[in-house]
């Protein structure tokens, strides 16, 4: 099968903390991944190294069979991978507008699914707030900001990190239907979350690290009906 990003074997350093041992990892057309594990164990880690963020030391990072290992994060961007890291990086001082206006473009294969007028369909709350600037949001409403932008790329895989992390229930779940949503319209992502119940409800396949190695892979289906696969893994 032709994956959409395969990675092999990678090891990513800070200084001298080796944080990611030896993962393997991938993820293919039409799947969303659920990436799970307490804080500290490598997730951002290997989200940044997928994207350029952080360049691995060793192992290798192919987006749809090239290998782009330790390239700049537009040249992995423009093969179609969108990433919403956390902390969200939003424009503070454009408005939701041209946050969302400045992201626009059609996809790899042209595609223009995720236009201007089906974001603003899809977040109907930064349709009331689009000449506000992005400073002024709330939490919840940056995130959707952030996800949005990322749509309006066309991309053929959407990276969210740390998905409803600190937001109030009610903007996580609006959080939670946008994720249905994607997945729905047949466009990979990989999505990292605390809350497995909630995770495992939009995925396909999911994957645990601990002390970045991958301690688990299991399908959304196997977690639900065996919980005590996961819970010694999650939780403070």
């Amino acid at each position: 099968m032709n994956h959409l990003i395969d990675v092999q074997g990678l090891h990513s350093f800070y200084g001298e903390s080796h944080v990611l041992r030896g993962i393997d990892f991938h993820v293919s057309p039409v799947e969303t991944i659920g990436l799970m594990g307490r804080n500290g164990m490598g997730k951002s880690t290997l989200l940044k190294s997928v994207m350029g963020l952080v360049k691995p030391r060793r192992g290798v990072v192919n987006i749809k069979g090239k290998n782009m290992t330790g390239h700049s994060p537009y040249q992995i961007s423009n093969l179609g991978i969108a990433y919403v890291p956390e902390g969200r990086g939003i424009f503070g001082n454009l408005s939701v507008k041209e946050n969302l206006i400045m992201a626009a473009r059609s996809g790899t294969q042209g595609q223009m699914d995720w236009t201007y007028e089906r974001v603003m369909e899809t977040f109907p709350r930064l349709a009331e707030r689009l000449n506000h600037g992005g400073q002024q949001l709330s939490g919840g409403e940056q995130q959707m900001l952030t996800i949005g932008r990322a749509l309006m790329t066309n991309p053929d895989v959407l990276i969210l990190d740390e998905a409803t992390e600190g937001l109030a229930p009610l903007i996580a779940k609006e959080i939670w239907k946008i994720c249905s949503l994607v997945r729905e319209s047949g466009m990979s992502s990989i999505i990292v979350d605390k809350n497995w119940q909630h995770v495992t409800q939009i995925t396909n396949r999911n994957l645990v690290l601990v002390k970045g190695e991958v301690v688990l892979e299991a399908t959304s289906e196997q977690l639900q009906q065996n919980p005590q696969l996961i819970t010694p893994y999650l939780g403070v």
